[in-house]
Protein backbone atom coordinates (compact mmCIF):
# COMPACT_ATOMS: atom_id res chain seq x y z
CA UNK A 1 0.00 0.00 0.00
CA UNK A 2 1.55 3.47 -0.89
CA UNK A 3 1.83 5.62 1.43
CA UNK A 4 0.74 9.59 0.68
CA UNK A 5 3.01 12.26 1.74
CA UNK A 6 1.60 15.22 3.77
CA UNK A 7 2.52 17.88 1.78
CA UNK A 8 1.01 16.12 -1.08
CA UNK A 9 -2.38 16.37 0.74
CA UNK A 10 -1.90 20.46 1.74
CA UNK A 11 -1.66 20.39 -2.07
CA UNK A 12 -4.13 18.66 -3.47
CA UNK A 13 -6.35 20.72 -1.00
CA UNK A 14 -4.88 24.00 -2.28
CA UNK A 15 -5.88 22.86 -5.75
CA UNK A 16 -9.32 21.53 -5.01
CA UNK A 17 -10.22 24.60 -3.17
CA UNK A 18 -8.59 27.33 -5.27
CA UNK A 19 -10.36 25.69 -8.08
CA UNK A 20 -13.68 25.91 -6.45
CA UNK A 21 -13.06 29.52 -5.61
CA UNK A 22 -12.20 30.08 -8.80
CA UNK A 23 -14.77 28.64 -10.41
CA UNK A 24 -16.87 30.38 -8.02
CA UNK A 25 -15.90 33.88 -9.06
CA UNK A 26 -16.57 33.22 -12.54
CA UNK A 27 -20.21 32.68 -11.52
CA UNK A 28 -20.33 29.00 -10.71
CA UNK A 29 -22.85 29.20 -7.53
CA UNK A 30 -22.74 25.20 -6.76
CA UNK A 31 -18.86 25.67 -7.19
CA UNK A 32 -18.47 28.74 -4.69
CA UNK A 33 -21.51 26.58 -1.85
CA UNK A 34 -18.72 23.85 -1.98
CA UNK A 35 -15.64 25.91 -1.65
CA UNK A 36 -17.29 27.55 1.42
CA UNK A 37 -18.67 24.48 2.80
CA UNK A 38 -15.23 22.70 2.77
CA UNK A 39 -13.12 25.79 3.65
CA UNK A 40 -15.19 25.88 6.54
CA UNK A 41 -14.10 22.83 7.99
CA UNK A 42 -10.37 23.82 7.52
CA UNK A 43 -11.07 27.13 9.49
CA UNK A 44 -12.85 25.13 12.31
CA UNK A 45 -9.81 22.77 13.04
CA UNK A 46 -7.68 25.67 12.81
CA UNK A 47 -10.19 27.86 15.17
CA UNK A 48 -10.83 24.82 17.72
CA UNK A 49 -6.78 24.11 17.85
CA UNK A 50 -6.33 28.19 19.47
CA UNK A 51 -9.95 28.11 21.27
CA UNK A 52 -9.48 25.01 23.32
CA UNK A 53 -11.10 27.15 26.39
CA UNK A 54 -13.54 28.79 24.20
CA UNK A 55 -15.19 25.89 22.09
CA UNK A 56 -18.80 27.48 22.72
CA UNK A 57 -17.07 30.68 20.54
CA UNK A 58 -16.16 28.56 17.49
CA UNK A 59 -19.07 28.63 15.70
CA UNK A 60 -19.69 32.32 16.11
CA UNK A 61 -16.00 32.97 15.32
CA UNK A 62 -15.73 30.95 12.24
CA UNK A 63 -18.68 32.62 10.59
CA UNK A 64 -17.33 35.95 11.11
CA UNK A 65 -14.10 34.35 9.01
CA UNK A 66 -16.56 33.10 6.57
CA UNK A 67 -18.18 35.82 5.75
CA UNK A 68 -14.66 38.17 6.01
CA UNK A 69 -13.35 35.79 3.19
CA UNK A 70 -16.74 36.27 1.61
CA UNK A 71 -15.92 39.78 1.48
CA UNK A 72 -12.58 39.93 0.72
CA UNK A 73 -13.04 37.09 -2.49
CA UNK A 74 -12.61 39.68 -4.82
CA UNK A 75 -9.22 40.51 -3.46
CA UNK A 76 -7.67 36.64 -4.08
CA UNK A 77 -5.26 36.79 -6.67
CA UNK A 78 -4.96 33.18 -8.17
CA UNK A 79 -1.09 33.67 -8.40
CA UNK A 80 -1.28 33.68 -4.22
CA UNK A 81 -1.69 30.14 -2.24
CA UNK A 82 -5.20 30.40 -1.29
CA UNK A 83 -4.12 28.88 2.01
CA UNK A 84 -2.14 32.14 3.05
CA UNK A 85 -4.47 34.44 2.13
CA UNK A 86 -7.16 32.89 4.11
CA UNK A 87 -4.62 31.82 6.75
CA UNK A 88 -4.87 36.09 7.10
CA UNK A 89 -8.04 36.38 7.09
CA UNK A 90 -8.69 33.97 9.87
CA UNK A 91 -5.44 35.13 11.72
CA UNK A 92 -6.37 38.50 11.72
CA UNK A 93 -10.21 37.72 12.95
CA UNK A 94 -9.07 35.56 15.78
CA UNK A 95 -6.52 38.42 16.75
CA UNK A 96 -9.64 40.64 16.91
CA UNK A 97 -11.89 38.28 18.85
CA UNK A 98 -9.00 37.84 21.15
CA UNK A 99 -8.74 41.71 21.29
CA UNK A 100 -12.63 42.08 22.33
CA UNK A 101 -12.59 38.90 24.20
CA UNK A 102 -9.25 40.34 26.75
CA UNK A 103 -10.75 43.41 26.79
CA UNK A 104 -14.38 42.36 28.07
CA UNK A 105 -12.62 39.96 30.45
CA UNK A 106 -10.34 43.05 32.09
CA UNK A 107 -13.36 45.01 32.52
CA UNK A 108 -14.72 42.06 34.68
CA UNK A 109 -11.54 41.61 36.66
CA UNK A 110 -10.90 44.98 37.42
CA UNK A 111 -13.57 45.18 40.01
CA UNK A 112 -12.51 41.73 41.72
CA UNK A 113 -8.33 42.99 41.32
CA UNK A 114 -7.63 43.76 44.84
CA UNK A 115 -3.46 43.05 44.05
CA UNK A 116 -1.03 45.95 45.04
CA UNK A 117 -0.52 49.07 42.47
CA UNK A 118 3.59 48.27 42.78
CA UNK A 119 3.44 44.94 43.39
CA UNK A 120 4.83 44.11 39.30
CA UNK A 121 5.85 46.08 36.56
CA UNK A 122 5.65 45.85 33.22
CA UNK A 123 8.37 47.63 31.83
CA UNK A 124 10.83 44.57 31.97
CA UNK A 125 8.73 42.13 29.54
CA UNK A 126 8.39 45.30 27.09
CA UNK A 127 11.45 45.88 27.20
CA UNK A 128 12.57 42.17 26.51
CA UNK A 129 9.71 42.12 23.75
CA UNK A 130 11.33 45.05 22.02
CA UNK A 131 14.87 43.36 22.25
CA UNK A 132 13.76 40.63 20.88
CA UNK A 133 12.39 42.17 18.20
CA UNK A 134 15.37 43.57 17.23
CA UNK A 135 16.99 40.75 17.51
CA UNK A 136 15.16 39.25 15.50
CA UNK A 137 15.14 42.31 12.48
CA UNK A 138 18.59 41.14 12.14
CA UNK A 139 18.20 37.57 11.20
CA UNK A 140 17.24 36.87 7.43
CA UNK A 141 13.45 36.10 6.24
CA UNK A 142 14.11 32.52 6.04
CA UNK A 143 15.09 32.04 9.85
CA UNK A 144 12.78 35.15 11.05
CA UNK A 145 9.45 33.79 10.21
CA UNK A 146 9.72 30.41 10.67
CA UNK A 147 10.90 31.75 14.67
CA UNK A 148 8.12 34.33 14.77
CA UNK A 149 5.67 31.45 13.88
CA UNK A 150 6.48 28.55 15.13
CA UNK A 151 8.26 29.77 18.55
CA UNK A 152 6.37 32.67 19.36
CA UNK A 153 2.73 32.53 17.58
CA UNK A 154 2.41 28.31 18.44
CA UNK A 155 1.54 27.63 14.65
CA UNK A 156 3.29 23.93 13.54
CA UNK A 157 5.71 23.61 11.41
CA UNK A 158 3.37 22.41 8.43
CA UNK A 159 0.78 25.49 8.88
CA UNK A 160 4.44 27.62 8.91
CA UNK A 161 5.46 25.73 5.84
CA UNK A 162 2.39 27.33 4.47
CA UNK A 163 2.20 30.86 5.12
CA UNK A 164 5.83 31.46 3.93
CA UNK A 165 5.82 28.68 1.03
CA UNK A 166 9.17 27.02 2.85
CA UNK A 167 9.22 23.20 2.75
CA UNK A 168 8.83 22.14 6.31
CA UNK A 169 12.00 20.88 6.51
CA UNK A 170 13.15 24.85 5.58
CA UNK A 171 11.15 25.62 8.47
CA UNK A 172 12.84 23.06 10.91
CA UNK A 173 16.54 24.27 9.27
CA UNK A 174 15.25 28.34 9.44
CA UNK A 175 14.46 27.79 13.18
CA UNK A 176 17.48 25.74 14.06
CA UNK A 177 19.72 28.15 12.26
CA UNK A 178 17.62 31.49 13.82
CA UNK A 179 18.24 29.90 17.36
CA UNK A 180 21.79 29.76 17.16
CA UNK A 181 22.16 33.23 15.17
CA UNK A 182 20.36 34.60 18.12
CA UNK A 183 22.34 32.66 20.75
CA UNK A 184 25.42 34.63 18.92
CA UNK A 185 24.03 37.92 18.92
CA UNK A 186 23.07 37.76 22.57
CA UNK A 187 26.59 36.58 23.65
CA UNK A 188 27.54 39.71 21.33
CA UNK A 189 25.47 41.96 23.31
CA UNK A 190 26.49 41.12 26.59
CA UNK A 191 30.08 41.24 25.65
CA UNK A 192 29.49 44.80 24.43
CA UNK A 193 27.60 44.97 27.78
CA UNK A 194 30.76 44.05 29.52
CA UNK A 195 33.99 45.50 28.41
Amino acid sequence: MQRTNPQDLLAARETQLQGLLLRGLAGDAQAYREFLAALALHVRGFLKRRLQQRPAEVEDLLQEVLLAVHNARQTYQPQQPLTAWVQAIARYKLADYLRRYAHHDALHDLLDDDSDLFAASDEAPAQASRDLGKLLGQLPERQRLPIVHVKLEGLSVEETARITGLSSSAVKVGIHRGLKALARLIRGSEDDENR
